[in-house]
């Protein structure tokens, strides 16, 4: 099991008690707060492919579709398990995934008085290769680990660009033309941090990462069909044993666990948005068994899937939508 362990909040902030950003973290919080005001849940921004966070009520894990995409949070925690892997990241760290992954997340420490503030920045496959082929590009720090997802520590660069992007959000006529190079800014900056070498190797067409990446959106794109994992690898050009061994060093699950957690996403959706009946959900997205896919349901949700939906609309949970 690969565990990211960090401080617990109160630990946090005594750590930034000790930090010389403290103004410019102090001013993330206040971005966000203004950004977020009488909103709650995940809101779409003026600039394309900047979305902000405001929780008040967390709740239990949630099982969602995490997006390649950057995060950073300003107050709370956030888990989440991919697989039988763990991450959790806080105000001192960022995220980054560089492929499309089931997650179980959950935000903690989070409440009216102090409530979960964060952002996500969509990253964009062509936004990395215009950037690995500019010559001037440092060469990347050597990296061990091939997950699609990682958590880094959150140094003043990368903050200060955060920063500078969110600020935009105040001065509206800025954005078309400061936002892309701040976002380029940014992408730069992951990619020379940690292991951003994973990042660059999403872009490069002969790259191992590059053909996951590939073989996920090709399972995105039909979970509802039969999956032969003969002809996902001849689609990619990986033999079967390498699909398998770099999927799930990637995903952290192997191609037929990944298409289920898509098939049984999709289907929750479908029963809770769409409110399609369970059978014909069950059937929409490839079962061809009913009480398999209520058995596998129970199994990843907790409950059966007329449960589930009859406590989501108690609770007003919106966590089910496809990124």
């Amino acid at each position: 099991m690969h565990l990211v362990k960090n401080s617990p909040r109160e630990a946090a902030q005594s750590e930034f008690a000790d930090d010389p950003s403290l103004t410019a973290r102090n001013e993330l919080v206040g971005l966000l707060e203004r950004a977020t005001r009488a909103l709650e849940g995940t809101t779409p921004t003026a600039v394309d492919g900047l979305f902000v966070h405001r929780i008040l009520h967390p709740g239990g894990p949630k099982p969602a579709m995490q997006q390649p995409a950057f995060a950073v949070i300003a107050q709370g925690e956030k888990r989440l398990q991919i697989g039988e892997a763990h991450y959790a990241y806080d105000p001192m760290h960022y995220m980054v995934s560089s492929v499309h992954l089931p997650v179980v997340a959950q935000v903690s420490g989070a409440s009216e008085q102090s409530p979960y503030l964060g952002l996500r920045l969509n990253l964009a496959a062509e936004d990395v290769t215009s950037l690995i082929g500019d010559e001037h590009l440092p060469p990347p720090a050597p990296s061990a680990s091939g997950r699609g997802l990682y958590v880094n520590r959150l140094d003043a660069a990368l903050l200060d660009a955060v920063l500078r992007l969110l600020r935009l959000l105040e001065t509206p006529r800025d954005i078309p033309i400061l936002a892309p190079m701040i976002k380029r800014e940014i992408v730069y900056r992951l990619l020379m941090n940690g292991q951003g070498v994973l990042l660059r190797q999403m872009a490069l067409q002969d790259s191992q990462m590059n053909r996951i990446a590939r073989a996920v959106r090709w399972l995105r794109e039909h979970y509802a069909q039969p999956l032969r994992v003969e002809a996902l690898a001849q689609e990619v050009h990986m033999s079967v044993s390498s699909l398998h061994h770099h999927f799930k060093l990637v995903t952290a699950m192997s191609p037929v666990q990944y298409q289920k957690q898509l098939r049984l996403q999709e289907a929750r959706r479908l029963i809770f948005v769409a409110d399609i009946a369970v059978a014909a959900a069950a059937q929409a997205v490839g079962y061809e068994s009913a009480s398999q896919f209520s058995r596998e349901y129970a199994r990843v949700f907790g409950e059966a899937p007329l449960r589930d939906k009859r406590r989501w609309l108690q609770d007003g949970d919106v966590g089910v939508t496809r990124s």
